[in-house]
């Protein structure tokens, strides 16, 4: 039998979002069924279906809902294939004859009848998605008001960032690589650079870092050849800014793959940290550092704009979880830190169990954070604490959702 031109990148596809959807994986972890796949394209292809398909889920569902007598169930395999024939079609711009084409095979020995009459329904009427994806009734809930501008944050895939090692050097910077620039040290291109054929790349003159990502270590100023202690601190965005910014840099992380990737970071960009692989949770310093930042292992909800599937897979469990895990390593930082030191403590969270309801336990002497150090149009809140999401600064590509806060031992 003859293959289908376009078929193993669907296929691949409908593995990643049943591992996201039904056995709750991460798109890292999903993307294996993408690997075995030889052209970069088609693997760029079926992580764009997943994701665009779990980006408009609701909605998607929806139209499905709207063309079937009785409802599929949520977990059926015709559904899946509904969602991305429809994903395609309506955001990757893929002519009907192709979807089908290159669908209906997934559906060997099920019901392709079904799916094809869906979906040559919908075409018939033209249907559209709307302007911004629907969140899950369950995500809206839990962020109330800001559910609105997160959710039309979040309607496109986010831009490049990129971190400069020279902050003096941003307007050169901005201007070499056609980028625009929201921050000294921050550059901003749009979305499909080869980040490796950039300039700059292999004289590590930057590296990919979110905007919002690049504002906890920032808060720590210039080191002056202090010391600090990055925790958590693969794959390395923090560690690379607070040892181009003078400090002497104490990088820890549990995970022997991620701390890999952290020192080949470093060597790319030429600059230098202690790397220790170890738990936070059992390992004790030999003696307190001038600072600590501790960007806390999270559910990661505040990166919904580029892992859409988080509005999937995270729920009261994933986040009661990861709150008990952050209280301790907040109650374990706190003592690292010397007598008029300072500590950063930051998610990338949109929950306020992981941001605000951590950072009320703090007993050091809170610093707030001043709106001079922030980008334009990123302001601190109530008691100077910032929280961040994917709704600000939306005309300009906006940022990921971050908690950040900071104190005085």
């Amino acid at each position: 039998m003859a293959r289908t031109p376009g078929l193993q990148p669907r296929r691949a596809a409908l593995k990643m979002l049943d591992a996201v959807l039904r056995r709750g994986e991460t798109m890292e972890q999903a993307g294996g069924a993408a690997n075995g796949l030889g052209n970069p394209s088609d693997r760029a292809l079926a992580r764009a279906v997943a994701v665009e398909v779990l980006r408009w889920l609701t909605d998607l569902d929806a139209l499905i809902d709207s063309a079937t007598r009785d409802v599929l169930p949520v977990d059926a395999k015709a559904r899946m294939v509904l969602r991305m024939m429809l994903v395609q079609w309506l955001r990757l711009d893929t002519p009907p004859h192709a979807v089908v084409a290159t669908a209906l095979p997934l559906l060997d020995g099920g019901p392709k009848r079904l799916a094809h009459g869906v979906f040559a329904t919908l075409t018939r009427k033209e249907v559209r998605l709307p302007d911004v994806p629907s969140l899950p009734a369950a995500v809206v809930d839990r962020w109330g008001d800001r559910s609105a501008a997160i959710a039309a944050g979040i309607a496109q895939p986010p831009p490049l960032d990129l971190r400069l090692k020279r902050p003096a050097d941003t307007a050169r910077w901005a201007e070499r690589l056609g980028g625009t620039s929201l921050a000294p040290g921050h550059v901003r291109l749009g979305r499909g650079a080869n980040v490796a054929d950039l300039p700059g790349y292999d004289t590590g003159d930057w590296w990919v870092q979110d905007l919002a990502a690049a504002i906890p270590a920032s808060l720590l100023g210039e080191g002056g050849g202090r010391r600090v202690l990055d925790l958590a601190a693969a794959p390395g965005g923090k560690s690379m800014q607070l040892a181009a910014a003078g400090w002497q840099v104490t990088a820890l992380d549990v995970n022997p793959r991620r701390m890999l990737r952290l020192r080949e970071n470093l060597a790319r960009v030429n600059l230098e940290a202690q790397t220790v692989i170890a738990d936070a949770l059992d390992w004790q310093p030999e003696a307190p550092f001038d600072a600590v930042l501790l960007d806390a292992p999270c559910t990661a909800t505040g990166t919904c704009r580029r892992h859409p599937e988080v509005l999937h897979r995270i729920g009261p469990r994933q986040i009661a979880e990861m709150a008990d895990l952050q209280a301790t390593l907040l109650a374990r930082a706190v003592g690292w830190v010397k007598e008029g030191g300072t500590l950063v403590y930051a998610t990338c969270s949109l929950e306020q169990e992981e941001g605000e309801h951590i950072a009320a336990r703090c007993p050091l002497t809170p610093d707030p954070i001043r709106p001079e150090e922030l980008p334009e149009g990123v302001a601190p809140g109530v008691g100077g604490w910032l929280r961040t999401d994917p709704g600000m600064l939306a005309d300009a590509g906006g940022l990921d959702g971050f908690f950040v806060a900071r104190w005085t031992a």
